[in-house]
């Protein structure tokens, strides 16, 4: 059985968003914090050989980048994993290999974590994120802690989604004061 593991780089107070928009102009704030160090810490934690559960948002987003990032770990990784991106336009998926995981994710989501394979990882994708974790299918959240209060942009945990209950298990802290901490997924608060 695979393991689904959320991994978000977000700021002290819990925004996630990376790219410039018409409502937020924060774009690249995670940048100066990148270290090797880090890079080690996120790659320990997402594993080298691993698939991907991807929103279609950071799909394209993604198809812009990683494909021309040359050789490298974290590069290689994402590009050789397979994406299973929630789409309504299948038929402009590219950047494979590389599947649509249908009308029912849900349905398509607890098969592929039922299957043998390698772990299946999240990244942005907060539309996705909110379903795993109000079905109950996350086993782990890695969460990309930087030191920077950014105030507005997308967060990583909705205020309209129900509590829900994490353990703690790890962290690290990089040079540049990024903390990687990982969590085991409880479930809803107060019922773990």
């Amino acid at each position: 059985m695979r393991k689904i593991k959320i991994m978000e780089h977000i700021s002290l107070d819990g925004v996630m968003q990376h790219e410039n928009s018409e409502d937020f102009t924060n774009g690249g704030w995670t940048t100066p914090y990148r270290s090797a160090e880090g890079l080690a810490a996120v790659l320990e934690a997402q594993g080298t050989h691993i698939d991907l559960l991807l929103g279609r948002k950071t799909y394209d987003s993604w198809t812009q980048y990683w494909p021309k990032a040359g050789d490298n770990p974290m590069a290689n990784s994402l590009n050789n994993g397979k994406k299973y991106v929630a789409t309504h336009r299948a038929e402009s998926l590219d950047w494979g290999p590389v599947e649509d995981l249908g009308t029912d994710i849900v349905t398509r989501i607890r098969e592929l974590k039922s299957t043998e394979g390698p772990d299946l990882i999240v990244y942005g994708s907060s539309t996705v994120v909110a379903v795993l974790l109000e079905q109950g299918l996350v086993d782990e959240v890695v969460l990309m802690v930087y030191p920077v209060l950014l105030g507005r942009g997308k967060r990583f945990f909705s205020d309209t989604a129900d509590p829900r209950e994490l353990a703690f298990v790890s962290t690290k802290t990089t040079p540049t004061g990024v903390q990687v901490n990982t969590y085991r997924y409880v479930g809803e608060l107060g019922k773990g």
